[in-house]
Order: structure tokens, then sequence, then C-alpha cells
């Protein structure tokens, strides 16, 4: 952990020339003026507690709260609106201060200037989104789950005290300039002070976002650089080991084709199923199913949901085998646990179970008990476990079905012909997400209006998506915001495609070739009604 403790540090020091930041500078910058020596102490220490607190914890503070991650944000927008206002109008700025010297009256210790400064930085750390590197993006993804534990904590706060600290160079070199135009202050305050309103107004309507597009358009190599020292075999591993595991790292996690008949070992017992909502194709009678009511049986848990075009490659084999094998002793188990909000929706899970034609039994795992208890990180994936609850081969993404179906048959004692379909995977282009959380910038550009939460994206009325891909079928995921329908146009290569009705929750089909290639994808919205999360290449 110690490696990867070092190397956040090292990537948030190198952040402040990431593209992602250059919309906040501005505000870094207008630190710079205002009264109080330690007020560069205050935005630091109030920028590293925002930033670490919401980066971990802003998924469970809108769960808890009920306030959105947007309405979090505006509150951010308002403080740097307000606080630039205060330094052009001086009946604002005295109130601004009374209001600072009677917060400071619970810290006496802090110094003029601190609690001011400690109040911008708190709203500076919920406006930093960085280009994240692989080490933050895998504690964002641990924060998504609900699985945050010390290591993440203490990744983050490393990553955040590494930015911290050319922030303060920035500030306190810039006071230390200021300090020498001192009969220009007067001046250059009220200039801070329009830049930092202008800077809000921009992040209000999501200038930002758009200003970084046009940077990576005119620089599209800019910043490509800043995550690469994180790029190396020693943070991998950590990184892989990040997560605490109940079963051996050995065994479970290598890929199946390691794996031949001979060499279905007995690696641990089997952790029991834990529902986290409903259950859907229950013999009747009964409520629920257990690993250990199913004792004598061979289970396949498979951990999906139902918008993962990989996940969605993989149902016809697990129907098939449902189909052969379920009177000779197996039982598969689907274990739906989702990777948005909206997948918790249990009327959306029965839908598509009934959609994809599934017969065996289903169940929720909103909470990802079930997904920790397994320790699993991927989605699909097959744990298979024979009929004294131990799990004896595991299976990762897509593929070796063959070699799947195999060791069921020996795990029934059985030898049956196997014969299941080739899939070949034929895309180049990354799944690429669309909410700021996990947002990497450089593959699509937008136009007009957008509006951004950690999950998804909601494009205005006539705003634009271009993406250069190399695949052969392009799917998003997409949900109405409301209750009514929302419709898009599909573009390929310039060449009108479709128009799609987009009026429940699921993975929808943008492009479909008889062959993969290099092509250009460009969606036109025609209202406000979209919430865009993923798109997946096949």
């Amino acid at each position: 952990m110690l490696l990867l403790i070092v190397f956040a540090f090292l990537a948030g020091v190198v952040t402040i020339l990431s593209p992602c930041i250059l919309p906040v500078l501005p505000i870094v910058l207008a630190g710079s003026v205002g009264e109080g020596r330690r007020r560069p102490f205050g935005i630091v220490t109030g920028f590293v507690l925002s930033f670490t607190i919401f980066t971990l914890f802003l998924t469970t503070i809108v769960k808890a709260t009920g306030i959105s991650a947007d309405s979090l944000r505006l509150v951010s927008v308002v403080v740097v609106f307000t606080l630039g206002l205060s330094l052009i109008l001086p009946r604002l700025q005295a109130l601004t201060e009374r209001l600072f010297s009677k917060i400071s009256q619970f810290s006496p210790k802090s110094g003029q200037g601190f609690s001011g400064g400690l109040i911008l930085g708190l709203g500076l750390g919920l406006l930093w989104t960085p280009c994240v590197g692989p080490i933050l993006a895998s504690v964002i993804s641990l924060a998504l789950t609900g699985s945050v534990n010390l290591a993440a904590f203490a990744i983050t706060l490393a990553f955040s005290l590494g930015t911290a600290i050319p922030m303060f160079i920035v500030i306190y070199t810039g006071r230390s300039v200021l300090g020498r135009l001192q009969p220009y202050s007067s001046f250059i305050q009220k200039t801070f002070g329009v830049l930092m309103i202008l800077t809000a107004i921009a992040i209000y309507f999501n200038l930002d976002r758009k200003f970084q597009t046009y940077v990576l358009q005119v620089f599209p190599k800019y910043g490509a650089g800043l995550t690469q020292l994180e790029d190396n075999p020693g943070v991998k591993r950590q990184l892989d080991q990040l997560r605490t595991t109940p079963m051996p790292t050995d065994k479970i996690g290598r890929p199946m084709n390691e794996f031949t008949d001979s060499q279905l070992s007995d690696y641990s017992p089997a952790p029991e199923l834990i529902p986290g909502g409903e259950w859907f194709n229950l013999p009747a009678g009964r409520q629920a199913v257990s690993i250990q009511d199913l004792r004598g049986k061979v289970v396949l848990v498979d951990f999906w949901t139902y918008t993962c075009i990989n996940c969605i490659r993989t149902l016809p084999y697990l129907k098939s085998w449902h189909e052969k094998y379920s009177e000779k002793g197996l039982v598969i188990i689907g274990v739906h646990t989702p990777e948005f909000e909206f997948e918790k929706n249990p009327i959306n899970v029965q839908k598509a179970v009934s959609d994809f034609g599934l017969k065996y039994p289903v169940m929720q795992d909103n909470d990802y008990a079930t997904w920790r208890a397994y320790s699993n990180r991927y989605w699909p994936a097959k744990y298979l476990i024979d009929k004294t609850g131990h799990i004896r081969y595991a299976h990762f993404g897509e593929g070796e079905y063959d070699t799947t179906e195999k060791a069921i048959q020996q795990l029934l004692s059985l030898d049956m012909p196997v014969s299941n379909p080739t899939y070949q995977i034929t895309a180049r282009t990354p799944e690429l997400y669309l909410g700021s959380a996990r947002r990497v910038p450089g593959y699509f550009t937008t136009s007009g209006q957008w509006n951004y939460s950690p999950q998804y994206a909601n494009p205005k009325t006539s705003a634009t998506l271009t993406l250069d891909f190399e695949a052969k079928d392009v799917f998003l995921v997409m949900r109405p915001a409301k209750t009514s329908p929302g419709q898009v146009k599909v573009y390929l290569d310039e060449q009108f495609q479709s128009s799609i009705i987009v009026d429940s929750d699921k993975l929808y089909e943008l492009i479909k070739l008889s062959q993969p290639g290099k092509h250009t994808l460009r969606l036109e919205f025609l209202d406000s009604n979209l919430e865009l999360y993923a798109f997946t290449f096949g």
C-alpha cells in the first residue's frame, strides 16, 4: 500500500498541470488576495478536507441526505461567486469578514484570514475534478460500490496533500508578488473578484467543460503523459490487492485458460448469498435461496447487471447451460449487482429478466453485500461451486465458454459433447463513462449545454456529442430524465442512421456494422430529457 500512497502523492503534485484543472485555476489564483497571513493555510486545509471527503463519501452523502451531487456543486459555485463579489463590494466584504470572524471563534488559534480561506478551500474541493489516473480511478470505483477502506482513505488523502503543495506555492507566491504591488492592491483585488465571479458563472452553465474540450481539441496531447507515472507493474500489482479478499489470490482471479479439467482444486468455502433487494424466478413457495440450501447441487453464481454489454453477451450461454444441466444437478444463481443507481429499481430488473428470457433465480445485490463477500471486481464474473459448497472454478469477463462447460460437466460427473458458439470481440475503443466521477477526457467532444453528475451526463436541446471509435458495434446506456421519452439522432461518418426513442432505462444499440473499422459517431439530442451513462463497444 505504501507504493500506492507514494505514487498517489506524486500524481497529486502534477495534477495542477492537468487540462481538467484549467477551468478552476482562476479560483486558486484568486486565493492570493484577501486579508490575513494564514489565508493560504486555510485554503489548502479546506481543499484537502473537502476533496478527500467528497471523493470517498459523495455517493454515501447523496443517499443519506437525498441532496443531489448537482446541488452540492451548486453550493460551491455560490460560495465562489459570493467571495468574488465580496472582493468588489466593500460592504459585502465587511459582512463576510464579520461572518468569518464569528466562525474563527470556534478555532481561536487559526489566525486572521484562516476561516475565510477554509471556506473557499471547502468549495474548491468539490469543484476540483482532475483527469484521474488508475490509482484514484480505482479508489473512486471503491467509493461507488461503498467499499471504502483505510487504504482508500490513505491514498485519497495522499493525492489531495500532493495537490495542495503546488496549490499552496501558487497562492503564497502570488501573495508575495501582490505585496510588491501595494499601490495597485485595490484594482488587483477587484480584478480577481471579477475573475472569480466569471469562473463561478462559467461553472454554473458548464462552460468549464466546453473550455476544457476546446483546449484538448487545440492541443490533443496536452496532459496525456501526466498519469503515465502511475502506469508501472508495481502499481498495477498493488491495485489488484487494494481490496481485502477472503479467497486465495493466487487461484481466484487467474485467467480461466490457466485451468484444465484436472485442476479444479478446492479454493475455499463459497460465501453465502446476501440479498439486497428482491428475488426473481424463485420456485413456488420459496422466498430466497442460499448456498447452504443447495448442498448436493453444483451451483454457478453469475455476477451481472442488465446494462452491461459484456454481461448481456454471456446470457445465451447461461440460458443454454440452464436448459441442458438443470435437471442433472446444476443451479444457476444470477446476482444482479448494479453499476448505476437506476439499475437498483426492481421493476427495471424484473423487466430485464423477462426480456432476456432468464428462467433461473436472480437476486438483487443493491447493497453490494454479496459482491463484497466474494471480493468480486468484475461484470460479468462466474464462480462454480461443487456439491459440498466449495468454490472450484472462477472466470471473469467473456469467453472460454467451452472450458467453463467442461468444468460444469466434471463437477456433475458427466461426459457430453460441448458445442458453444464462438464470439470474437473486435472493439479497440474502451468502455467510456460520461458521468463526472469516471469521465476520461479526450475520447469525445461535445457542443451545446450539458449538465454533469457523478454517474451521468444530461445534454440539453440541440447539444451534440462526437466520438471517434474503432469497433463493429456501439452501445450507449441511457434513460429518460423525466416520465416522457427522449429522442436522439444517430449519425455515422456524417450520414444519418436512425432516430432513437429513449423510453426506458437500458442499453441501446446505436451502431451495428457488418465488420469492424474506424468511424466517427455523432449524436444530436432533440430535447433535454436524456441521461447518458456509458458507451460500450463490440
